[in-house]
């Protein structure tokens, strides 16, 4: 695995230091939408010489670099998605968990029509709390 994860970093022009992939062996490969300091904590059972700020500065190279993208999901809390095809949120307000849904799920309607706006992106957040047959 760390030798396609190298390729995927030289592909995205991200010059594959030990530190940088050490970072993506997590968090180019989890399901979940980790912050920095979850990321640091998870990085440093593994690299436990690891800076907080080499996750930090990592984590935002690969977000510019399109490897991740970086929301504000949840209030003050930044959080790291290594899908970076489009898709919504659903936060699960019992677990604090956030799950992806299919783009294709939700129907967005006249987004074209607020023509006030330059529309770059959107997504859909929701929240709620999952049924119990789910979790």
């Amino acid at each position: 695995m760390t030798n396609d994860l190298t390729q995927r970093l030289i592909e995205h022009g991200v010059k594959p230091s030990a530190q940088r992939v050490a970072v993506a062996e997590y968090v180019l490969t989890t399901a979940d939408h980790p912050s920095a300091d979850m990321v640091w904590n998870a990085v440093r059972r593994n690299f436990p010489m690891i800076s907080r700020a080499t996750v930090y500065n990592t984590l935002h190279l690969f977000a510019r670099k399109g490897l991740l993208r970086e929301y504000v999901i949840t209030e003050g809390k930044v959080v790291f998605d290594p899908k970076v095809e489009r898709h919504h949120h659903f936060v699960d307000e019992t677990t604090g968990r956030i799950h992806d849904v299919p783009w294709s799920r939700i129907q967005v309607r006249n987004v074209g029509a607020l023509n006030d706006y330059e529309i770059h992106d959107y997504q859909v957040v929701m929240r709620g709390k999952m049924k119990a047959s789910k979790r």
